[in-house]
């Protein structure tokens, strides 16, 4: 009998991981859900789900594993809705950015004998340039290659990591085990300041006297530097959530804003060249270094020599379906 996935939230991230796991229909049962139920049909008319139900309790009754794909903002309240529905064992998955404070509220809400455990995906290559976020913009191959950031709390039994890090592999993608820490202080960075930074521009442009003119002639660059944002509520959350991170990587951005003014202040021709000339240098290995994907391991053992099942849950899988907490 296929082990059950319940997929909370079918936007793209959501959508796109049902749609690499229903190469492996045979072994996994998909159940979707989301707030729209337009939403939820049109997932299930495009293979992203095997079937979708619209009472959450139900969704994840008899789920070994539940993946929120969801807002920040939305994560918690999840949590304490489906928490008493939740069967012994089952492994609750959340796909926010930044994890420590989805963290706290797994340990503070899920019963005991159910876990938590973190993931951080990214989009494969070929798609960094492609903006959109709904069920529309999902896609199977969306992570293949890319690196899922893979942490969960101090104490979490091995074998949950495991059934995780296997779930990520059968979507496609390359695991990164992390700590909760480290992982936000990497998204701080290439997530959270991006966005902040974005806001800052905006801030500095369409509330300006000369907007009204600017915004006839903004065209490319202005286009790309604000394009990727979050909704403010989100945002918002994120940023004060990490606020240790998010102040320190400001200053380190405002470090670099005020060097690059200086430069450009004392005409030091030089210096602003060597600025310029090192980001544009690092922005094309960084590039070059996500495209080939030199760092994931490409000799990894084949996950053939075990049943899926087994692989995916290991000994949980000898607990009844109807074995609640």
């Amino acid at each position: 009998m296929p082990v059950q996935i319940t997929i909370i939230g079918l936007g793209q991230v959501g959508a796109s991981i049902g749609l690499a796991l229903a190469a492996h229909k045979d072994s996994v049962l998909c159940v979707g859900h989301d707030k729209d139920f337009s939403i939820e049909r049109a997932a299930q008319q495009r293979g992203a789900v095997d079937k979708t139900e619209h009472n959450l309790p139900k969704a994840v009754r008899d789920a070994r594993l539940v993946l929120l794909a969801l807002p920040v903002h939305q994560v918690r309240e999840t949590l304490e809705f489906i928490a008493p529905d939740l069967m012994k064992g089952a492994v609750v998955v959340d796909t926010s950015p930044l994890k420590s404070e989805v963290a706290s509220w797994a340990r503070d809400i899920l019963p005991e004998g159910c876990y938590y455990a973190g993931l951080v995906p990214t989009i494969a290559a070929e798609f960094l340039q492609e903006a959109g976020k709904g069920l529309d913009s999902a896609k199977a191959g969306l992570f293949k290659d890319s690196i899922f950031l893979v942490d969960a709390p101090a104490g979490t039994p091995g074998s949950v990591l495991e059934s995780v890090t296997n779930l990520v592999k059968l979507i496609g993608a390359n695991i990164m085990i992390s700590d909760i820490d480290e992982s936000d202080g990497l998204m701080t960075s290439t997530y959270l300041l991006p966005q902040l930074v974005s806001a800052a521009l905006l801030n500095a442009t369409i509330n300006q006297p000369g907007w009204k003119e600017a915004r006839k002639v903004a065209e490319r660059s202005f286009h790309a530097a604000t394009s990727v944002q979050d909704d403010p509520e989100t945002l918002q959350m994120l940023s004060l959530q990490n606020r240790e991170n998010a102040m320190r990587a400001l200053n380190t951005m405002i470090s670099s804003l005020v060097e690059l003014r200086d430069d450009i202040e004392d005409g030091n021709i030089d210096a602003l060249n060597k600025h310029l000339q090192d980001a544009h240098k690092g922005r094309e290995e960084w590039l070059n270094d996500r495209f080939l994907a030199t760092w994931a391991d490409k000799k990894a053992p084949p996950l053939e020599k075990t049943p899926l099942k087994e692989r995916l849950f290991g000994t949980m899988l000898g607990k009844s379906p109807k074995d609640k907490k």
